[in-house]
């Protein structure tokens, strides 16, 4: 089964009128929530880092940094949007396979925007795909791929970010499918970088070189003509199961962007239905961490693989710690960017009541379900059993919480007129007759043009 190829016609021959209502609808709440961890992460320290290294390399200054002054070329300005728009790991989530969707995608066809006049109705039309090829290529690997230490945002992203590139940039066919092939032998990410500033460098470098990939395509540029199904080709070479059948079943008529879901916590998804009834217990009971002698979860196994971090040592390790999260839940009754500062890690009352936080792996317990048990000084015992936390697809994040995750996020950033200017054109993007002004009102206006 040529895999790919059918996979390129799709992308190819694909249209804006094909999208059903709801799916358009989706990848609007999508970028929206993408823009405002994008604009939220512009400032750290990881964007700094990598800014100033880029800079001195940058060409052509053509495209925005979001949320920022800087302009950069096309390439890096992909690249830094997709460091910053992960950098909380407040991003969204598609749950069957744990990648986040719109990193690798969002920078390149914004980056693009930016050179050539590109409709909402064409940018929303390359992200719905985008999303879908590297969704659907996910589908087909996952859980053996992620099992084996990939980190597939960066890995699957990667494709996603070459196909909703190529689409704006009208590539053939058997364009599309070399590009989907330099995408391929691109696809990189170790999951052993989770906690670090590699982790958000991966759906950037996706998202870099699947612009890259497209553009070389569309000059020539020639690969495989397998190179997902091929026996030396992605799926064989980096799962040791896979379903290729995942990939073309269904093409456009089940999209894989109705099974996004958006984070209500800024850290790891697997972490969040503890979160969930810690807090839910915190708020009824009027609970304080004096008053606790111990919290039990039951939890999924891959909690523990992905988050069991005992004792962080900085923030971005505190993402990765179901103990730490569950203590600033109890504490804070939150668990916001602000609760994953290297001060709020290292504070002495939140390492108090970790210390006092256990966790057990079940394999009949769900990876968004959670038991949560708090045992008081008192004698009295708690319990909360989460089915499905907050942001799942069970219970989903409304869009005017959307909207106020975004405010949020972007307060530090940018004047509240443009706050909610960037919210009216992400709802209207269809009409919309250059999406670049979406990119125009999300970075910082000198002072004379707010006058």
């Amino acid at each position: 089964m040529e895999v790919t190829r059918l996979l390129a016609r799709y992308v190819v021959s694909a249209t804006y009128e094909s999208l059903p209502a709801d799916v358009v609808h989706e990848a609007k709440r999508s970028l929206l929530n993408w823009m405002g961890v994008a604009i939220g992460g512009c400032r750290h320290e990881a964007v700094e880092i990598a800014l100033a290294t880029v800079s001195e390399f940058s060409g052509p200054a053509r495209a925005s940094v979001l949320g920022r002054t800087e302009r950069l070329d096309i390439l890096h300005a992909a690249l830094i949007n997709g460091i910053s728009s992960h950098v909380f790991d407040f991003d969204d989530t598609h749950l069957r396979t744990v990648i986040h969707p719109s990193g690798p995608v969002a920078p390149a066809v914004l980056a693009l925007a930016e050179t050539r006049p590109v409709s909402g109705r064409d940018l929303l039309l390359a992200f719905v795909l985008g999303v879908e090829v590297e969704c659907r290529i996910g589908n087909s690997v996952y859980p053996s791929h992620y099992e084996q230490g990939w980190h597939i945002t960066g890995t699957a992203g990667v494709f996603g970010a070459a196909a909703a590139a190529g689409k704006l940039l009208g590539l053939t066919e058997e364009q599309m499918v070399h590009a989907l092939g330099i995408a391929a032998t691109q696809a990189a990410g170790l999951r052993e970088m989770f906690g670090t500033h590699c982790k958000p460098f991966h759906p950037g470098r996706a998202a870099q070189n699947g612009l890259l990939a497209a553009h070389l395509a569309a000059r020539g540029f020639t690969s495989s003509t397998q190179p997902i199904e091929g026996r030396r080709g992605f799926a064989s070479v980096m799962a040791a199961e896979r379903n290729l059948a995942e990939i073309t079943d269904g093409l456009g008529e089940r999209f894989e962007i109705r099974y996004n879901t958006y984070k209500p916590f800024a850290c790891g998804i697997v972490i969040h239905p503890a979160i969930d009834g810690c807090i839910q217990l915190r708020n009824e009971y009027g609970l304080t961490a004096d008053q606790i002698a111990r919290i039990d979860l039951r939890v999924n196994p891959l909690v523990l693989e992905l988050t069991g971090k005992r004792a962080p040592r900085v923030g971005l390790e505190g993402k990765f710690s179901v103990f730490h999260s569950v203590s600033v839940a109890i504490i804070d009754g939150m668990a916001g960017e602000a609760q994953y500062s290297d001060a709020r890690v290292a504070d002495p009352a939140v390492v108090a009541l970790r210390e006092r936080v256990s966790a057990a792996p079940d394999a009949g317990v769900a990876k968004d379900e959670c038991h949560v048990t708090v045992t008081l000084r008192d004698g009295r015992v708690l319990k909360r059993h989460v089915r499905h936390a907050v942001g799942s697809l069970e219970r989903p994040m409304s869009d005017d919480e959307l909207d106020a995750k975004f405010r949020g996020l972007v307060a530090p950033i940018l004047p509240a007129d443009q706050t909610e200017e960037v919210i009216r054109l992400c709802r209207s993007l269809e009409r919309l007759p250059d999406s670049a002004a979406l990119v125009k009102v999300a970075v910082p206006r000198a002072a004379k043009d707010r006058t």
